[in-house]
């Protein structure tokens, strides 16, 4: 009797193993057919001839002027607008974007390729003790920190030599480089320092040699994997 109750068990656990080997079968055979048919549909999406000629200028100001309302309007089409717009039309928010010449004609076209907390704001900061100016250079420095966390395939820490010809720039500029360093805190990526006349000459030979009196070298970061690190 035992040894009938056993079988059953064993027949039962058998049985039902069988069934989901088999469904198990039936659902991946479900699945590669899908996949393939993805695989057909997406091969015949992009096989089709696709017209990427932009429409012209006229036809877009003709929209502008055609359409009653937006939900967003960009001005300036360089590289913030332009995503700005691209980010707005992602939430399916109704953009415009007037740009008075070409996409990125403009400071897009002269960029550095810097990310950077912007030396030269922190200087109007101090400079007209504005506020809002300082909590630009804040918040650019702490971006900047973010994507190299982020990005850091995208970004990576760049020295830069900053040449000094009269002896009274030497202290001034050290003193608004250093106060860069410490706004930026814990996400300053290396204390700035200064170099003498030789060794500036040693990593820059071309640098115009009369009244150079040494250099100031600071840190911020370049858009690209490139790295460009060949100061100390």
């Amino acid at each position: 009797m035992a040894f009938q109750k056993a079988v059953k068990g064993t027949v039962l656990v058998g049985g039902g193993t069988l069934a989901t080997i088999l469904g198990l079968s039936q659902f991946s055979h479900y699945r590669r057919k899908q996949v393939n048919l993805a695989y057909v549909e997406a091969a015949e999406y992009f096989s089709e001839p696709v017209n990427r000629e932009p429409p012209s200028r006229e036809a877009q100001i003709l929209t502008l002027k055609n359409t009653p309302e937006f939900d967003i309007l960009v001005i300036g089409g360089g590289a913030t607008g332009s995503g700005c717009a691209l980010d707005a039309v992602t939430r399916g928010l109704k953009t415009a974007l007037v740009e008075r010449d070409d996409f990125s004609s403009g400071t897009s076209s002269r960029s550095t390729k810097l990310i950077h907390g912007g030396v030269r704001y922190l200087q109007k900061a101090i400079m007209k003790l504005d506020i809002e100016q300082y909590r630009m250079v804040k918040e650019a420095l702490h971006e900047r920190a973010n994507l190299l966390e982020i990005a850091p395939h995208l970004s990576s820490p760049l020295p830069i030599m900053l040449p000094i010809y009269k002896w009274w720039q030497l202290p001034y500029y050290w003193v608004g480089i250093k106060l860069y360093d410490l706004v930026a805190g814990s996400n300053c990526l290396k204390s700035s320092y200064v170099l003498s006349k030789s060794r500036a000459l040693e990593h820059f030979p071309m640098l115009q040699k009369d009244k150079l009196v040494g250099a100031i070298v600071y840190y911020d970061v370049l858009d690209g994997a490139t790295n460009w690190n060949k100061l100390p």
